[in-house]
């Protein structure tokens, strides 16, 4: 079983129609925490998955973007400052 490292997904997406893709997208791995923020923990598998699907969706001329991966000690660093804070990584998952 592959090991689940954080990531941070930001983006800018002017078009309505592609930033709603890209936010649906999103929800299916991870946790939105800010309008255009997403934490998820993934698999290198299912990164490359996120990463193949957001490109079929957006426009490179117009959108952005970034993918962070942050280490388990960086990732222990972030400061939440308000209301939140940083995703856990997942439970066991449990099959029935």
């Amino acid at each position: 079983m592959s090991k689940r490292a954080f990531h941070a997904v930001a983006y800018d997406v002017p078009n309505d129609k592609r930033r709603l893709k890209v936010a649906r997208l999103l929800e299916r791995y991870g946790e939105r925490v800010q309008y255009s923020v997403f934490e998820m923990w993934l698999t290198a598998e299912e990164a490359e998955t996120v990463r193949h699907e957001l490109l079929s969706i957006i426009d490179e001329k117009e959108d952005q973007i970034r993918i962070y991966r942050l280490c388990e000690a960086d990732v222990r660093r972030i400061a939440v400052l308000g209301d939140g804070e940083v995703q856990p990584p997942p439970g066991p998952v449990v099959v029935l």
